[in-house]
């Protein structure tokens, strides 16, 4: 399972939900225009296939990548679940209530990704609410921690092969990304 948490990107998934045959990808041309189903943040009453989740508050992703990555083990499926969250989200209180449960629930079938770019609506992270070490935190809470280029998908494929490595570790693995927003464009 996957979990868009930081919405705002809805390009991307939708993208790649008009690729995989979810829908026409002739739609991607409605996106953000009033009436679409493709607007700028997913949300589940736009009924389209693959969009199960309204991501319009951020924060929210982990917490439900955790109870998914839950009933994933309570019901003896050993698939991932990814969630990936935006930097300026980690201001959000309930992403570290999620960040504290995973771990003490042993949710070491929940990999999250967080798209550290330094940028959120309001300006720069660091000047709106610095976060410090975004790794760092997530290790503190008991998490496995990996940092990557996430620009270089030759790095990113070797952080998600070392995190889905982590599974029997009884601890869940955040990926931090170092990117560039817009990268390459």
């Amino acid at each position: 399972l996957f979990f868009l948490s930081n919405g705002h990107i809805s390009a991307g998934l939708y993208s790649t939900l008009a690729r995989r045959g979810y829908f026409p990808v002739k739609e991607l041309g409605t996106h953000r225009k009033i009436n679409s189903r493709l607007q700028g943040h997913p949300t589940p009453h736009s009924h389209l296939p693959g969009v199960r989740l309204a991501t319009g508050s951020l924060g929210q992703g982990l917490s439900v990548g955790a109870g998914a990555a839950l009933a994933k083990r309570l019901n003896k499926d050993d698939r991932f679940v990814y969630v990936l969250m935006g930097d300026g989200e980690q201001q959000e209180g309930q992403v570290w209530e999620a960040a504290m449960y995973a771990p003490h629930n042993g949710l070491d079938n929940l990999i999250a990704f967080v798209d550290d770019n330094g940028q959120q609506i309001d300006g720069p992270v660091n000047k709106v609410l610095n976060l410090g070490s975004i790794g760092a935190k997530y290790q503190a809470f008991g998490w496995n921690t990996i940092e990557c280029n996430g620009n270089d998908f030759a790095d990113l494929e070797k952080a998600v092969l070392k995190a889905q490595a982590n599974k029997g570790t009884g601890k869940p693995t955040c990926v931090v990304m170092k990117t560039e927003m817009g990268y390459p464009i």
